[in-house]
């Protein structure tokens, strides 16, 4: 099943921001600044409860009735419609407000689930704080505390249960879509249709020359040569005696979904603008999905040999953190440079997937700290004791060790550089965790320390008891 999609709803300083930051367990919130867009959306991956999913904050609703429409009809009219279920927060100090009414009467136009949140409801009774919110006519409300978390994850399981109960037709099926599944990614208008035509040579999906043509994902399976695939387009397909509207919204939902479901992502960026701000939004949901990364800059036989140098310089700059993904020049329009994408996402796919023995994972480990050791923390060595590999797609290396924790983040760093390198994982993010290893004689040392400590109060008692008893005088006859 493709991960369900939450939206937080309510008036400004409810404390959605809060929520959301605990819910995706982060600070810094992915900001989707697309056009039709506001700043105010936010997306990420939810990490509270026992199903994953993806929670958007809509930002603040102002509840006043001139002028609520014209911006619920923006940025959080598409968040609603896109939404599987949604949480609307009200302030359980501040109390039952018109404006709450005025929110929760318009969320009812979408019939979606709703659940109420009561929030801030920390060191009062919830019973009373919830009491006025029954009004709303939404269901029991749930009195939480995002500051401080309480409640929170049993209020999204709640929500989660119900709608797996819904869902459980929709599960995906990998069967269906065989042979390396492949996201093209990208900003509306960067090409991403012309592009799965030009891999698959034909006109399978339709393609406008105007941002934002078509909304839903579809799947696109072909065959080259001896190897199967399966293009996932973000943008999707629709017939074109179906588009009326100019402009329609871009959903980075669909592209996180799309993302979760292949194997190798495809980040298609448009050469005459060069590197923007959305394409690096969707550069850090792609690495964050954890899935194999390929940068494709479209549109580069329009431009000029300066253009050209000023898009390298711009892109060796500023994509420093994704230096992993290898980048191919190309035109989609005319096919240049398309087929070199499938040697790439070969190799990428097969780097995700490939498994290396715990001798060989050791044997790197050993010689990396040869030539660079782990800092010393607290006047003591950090100790890098063994590794094996607790995952695939992407690799993940798990080190045992001690105070690993305390490790910093450069060094990870150069630990992830070297597996790379030792191990040929091209185009694929690697993971690599640490676990305090348990020292196996401490107990025995405890245990030898007390059995010592016990035999010389005894040894102390017996030469007490002796010396007292020769201090002792003789009775008189």
């Amino acid at each position: 099943m493709s991960k369900p999609v939450i939206a937080l709803v309510g008036r400004p300083n409810v404390g959605k921001s809060t929520l959301f930051n605990r819910l995706t367990r982060s600070r810094d919130a992915i900001v989707a600044d697309y056009p039709g867009l506001t700043r105010d959306r936010q997306y990420g991956t939810g990490r509270v409860g026992s199903i994953p999913y993806i929670v958007v904050d809509t930002g603040g609703l102002s509840g006043e009735i001139e002028g609520v429409d014209p911006l619920m009809a923006g940025q959080v009219r598409v968040a609603l419609e896109e939404a599987d279920a949604i949480l609307f927060l009200v302030d359980g100090r501040q109390g039952l407000i018109p404006a709450d009414e005025v929110i929760a009467n318009y969320i009812r136009l979408f019939d979606k689930p709703v659940q109420v949140l009561v929030n801030k409801a920390e060191g009062y009774d919830h019973a009373l704080a919830n009491s006025e919110f029954f009004q709303l006519g939404l269901g029991d409300p749930i009195a939480i505390s995002s500051a401080h978390g309480d409640n929170v994850a049993y209020a999204v399981d709640k929500v989660l249960s119900e709608l797996s109960e819904k869902e459980e037709q929709d599960e995906f099926d990998a069967d269906e879509h065989p042979g390396i599944r492949v996201a093209v990614i990208g900003r509306p208008n960067v090409g991403k249709s012309t592009l799965i035509n030009r891999m698959i040579g034909e006109e399978r999906v339709v393609a406008f020359d105007m941002p934002g043509t078509t909304r839903d994902s579809i799947f696109v399976p072909f065959k080259r040569g001896e190897q199967e695939y399966t293009l996932i387009d973000t943008a999707g397909v629709r017939r074109r005696k179906n588009i009326k509207e100019k402009i329609e919204k871009f959903s980075i939902v669909k592209a996180i979904e799309a993302m979760e479901e292949s194997h190798v992502v495809i980040l298609l960026i448009d050469g005459s603008e060069g590197l923007t701000d959305q394409d690096l939004t969707l550069l850090g949901l792609a690495i964050e999905s954890g899935r194999g990364l390929v940068l494709a800059v479209n549109k580069w036989d329009n431009l000029s040999s300066d253009q050209r140098q000023w898009v390298k310089n711009e892109l060796s700059y500023r994509l420093q953190f994704a230096d992993y993904a290898k980048q191919h020049l190309i035109s989609a329009l005319h096919g240049t440079g398309v087929g070199d994408l499938f040697k790439t996402i070969q190799a990428v796919h097969s780097a995700a997937f490939k498994r290396v023995s715990t001798s060989d994972l050791n044997r790197v480990l050993e010689q990396a700290v040869l030539e660079h050791q782990p800092p010393l923390i607290a006047g003591r060595r950090v100790k890098l004791r063994y590794a094996h590999l607790g995952g695939l797609n992407p690799p993940r290396v798990i080190i045992h060790g001690n105070q690993v924790d305390k490790l910093p983040q450069a060094y990870t760093k150069y630990l992830i550089n070297v597996f790379r390198k030792a191990f040929k994982w091209v185009g694929t993010p690697v993971s690599v965790e640490f676990k305090a290893s348990e020292n196996p004689f401490e107990g025995r040392k405890n245990k030898q320390k007390t059995r010592s400590t016990t035999k010389k109060d005894e040894s102390a008692f017996s030469a007490m008891k002796k010396t007292k008893k020769k201090k002792q005088p003789k009775r008189r006859q």
